[in-house]
């Protein structure tokens, strides 16, 4: 885990404010025997670095007309079936568009191997302790899937709503999707990634009369935070909502 987005309990501790009903807020981690300055001049740095190698990866998209989307989500939303329904869908399209995968998660190869069946490349990102991805390692994947220029690249990001969102990895978007077997109020709980995001894909949309899910008040918290975000309603296993997902990457991919 990492320092710098503070889920690494043992360099670190966690200092917090108390509200009038007992809550908890915790700010900024604090390490120990390092001054609070030193911690944000440390995070500068790491968060700098990571800036300079995504902006060589945008200009490496860019130079090769590469539309590069990074997709974050919790765990469950659905973002590998999503992903093998849109390859199928442009598989389908004549002349199919050139197509790539970055898969991370912290271990295995099982969703790698669901991309590569359902007919696209992929590379696997198994980030051991890490809870994202990063601009070095997309860099270090794309340079083993020879995408050819004019393709698209869809990065599946680590499981995790939360550091996902400070870590910029070159990508032409972020594009947040949520299942509505969540809870509508995950803009408002994970305001930075829906803050980020210039889409919300409102994934599983195909149950929505199966769970206690209020639709318009997860958009309204959505754009809360973001008013500019992009929402649309997808089923990745009945194809509601497919075609207007993929016009969302073709017209966002020029």
């Amino acid at each position: 885990m990492c320092v710098v987005c503070g889920c690494a309990p043992e360099a670190s501790e966690h200092r917090y404010a108390v509200t009038r009903q007992g809550d908890l807020h915790y700010g900024a981690v604090h390490v120990p025997g390092m001054s609070a300055e030193r911690a944000l001049k440390l995070e500068a740095d790491v968060l700098g670095a990571n800036r300079r190698l995504a902006a060589r990866n945008r200009a490496h998209f860019e130079a090769h007309r590469i539309a590069a989307f990074n997709l974050v989500s919790s765990p469950g939303a659905g973002k590998t079936t999503l992903l093998c329904a849109t390859i199928a869908a442009l598989r389908a399209r004549r002349p199919a568009p050139p197509l790539a995968v970055i898969e991370g998660d912290q271990q295995t190869s099982h969703d790698a191997d669901r991309i590569r069946a359902a007919g696209a490349p992929a590379i696997q990102v198994n980030t051991g302790q890490g809870c994202h991805l990063d601009a070095q390692m997309v860099a270090d994947a794309c340079a083993r899937l020879a995408l050819p220029d004019g393709g698209l690249l869809l990065i599946e990001n680590v499981g995790n709503l939360v550091c996902p969102a400070l870590w910029d990895l070159g990508e032409r978007a972020k594009v947040a999707i949520l299942s509505v077997t969540e809870g509508e109020d995950k803009p408002i709980k994970y305001p930075d990634l829906f803050a980020a995001a210039d889409l919300m894909l409102i994934n599983k949309i195909d149950l929505l009369p199966h769970v206690d899910f209020d639709l318009g008040r997860c958009v309204a918290y959505a754009r809360r935070v973001n008013p500019g975000i992009e929402v649309l309603e997808v089923s990745a296993r009945s194809g509601q909502g497919l075609a207007a997902w993929l016009a969302w990457l073709s017209g966002h991919g020029r």
